[in-house]
């Protein structure tokens, strides 16, 4: 059972619904709509996905002095699934979801692929009824300034690379810090990077977390690299 109201929801982005079914539809998993008999937001994420794009894109051609293929670079990273993920964990986005029995005691609130999905319905609903300027409180609030944050990152990073390799085929990635070693002053970190949330890809160490996940993304890199040189050895 959902813990929050969309009203709040509302409230915490300044917005006010013309049609309030179109915001209860956005929050509405599959699982929920089938139990309930009633309409998934699954529609809604096919338009929030497009009403993205374009709002990313505007936002890093104003503000990302770069040619194009750094821009479409940047923009893939900014709308993957698991930066998706992480502006709906910004605002609690999963315990406003309407969902059914089942994924709601399986941990469906905090899933990323989930929780991306029902970020794009929201925006996707918020353009329906507000428009595309409206839709901006939630982006400038949520996702612009996490943007900014990464703006002039090395785009050649390992998670970057890693991320351009997997999104090809659709795959997605989650960074998780799975261990803590020694006193405050001199701590390291153990990342663990995971594919379609089942698949471990690589663990790295580093004395940040930003470094540990660094090092789990190369050592990810090298073991795929690894298993293509066997591959072709193995056909030769």
């Amino acid at each position: 059972m959902n813990e929050k109201k969309p009203e709040q929801l509302e409230d915490y982005f300044n917005l006010s619904f013309n049609d309030k079914e179109l915001l209860i539809r956005a929050l509405t998993h599959s699982s929920y709509a089938n139990e309930h008999k009633t309409i998934s937001n699954e529609r809604l994420e096919f338009i929030g996905d497009a009403v993205l794009d374009l709002a990313v894109s505007k936002y890093l051609f104003e503000h990302l002095d770069e040619p194009e293929g750094v821009l479409t670079k940047k923009r893939a990273q900014d709308v993957c699934e698991s930066s998706l993920a992480l502006y709906a964990q910004k605002f609690d986005l999963g315990s406003y979801l309407l969902l059914g029995n089942g994924e709601d005691k399986s941990g469906g609130r905090s899933r990323p692929a989930l929780l991306a999905d029902a970020f794009e319905a929201l925006l996707g609903a918020v353009f329906l009824d507000k428009g595309f300027k409206e839709t901006y409180k939630i982006l400038e609030k949520i996702v612009f300034p996490m943007i900014k944050e990464t703006m002039n990152e090395d785009d050649d990073d390992y998670k970057s690379r890693l991320q351009e390799m997997v999104q090809s085929d659709k795959r997605t990635l989650q960074y998780e810090i799975i261990e803590e070693i020694g006193p405050a002053h001199d701590r390291e970190f153990v990342a663990r990077v995971m594919m379609d949330e089942a698949i471990l890809m690589g663990e790295g160490r580093g004395k940040s977390k930003k470094e540990a996940e660094q090092n789990a993304a190369k050592y990810a890199l090298e073991k795929m690299v690894q298993a293509k040189s066997d591959q072709k050895a193995e056909s030769a």
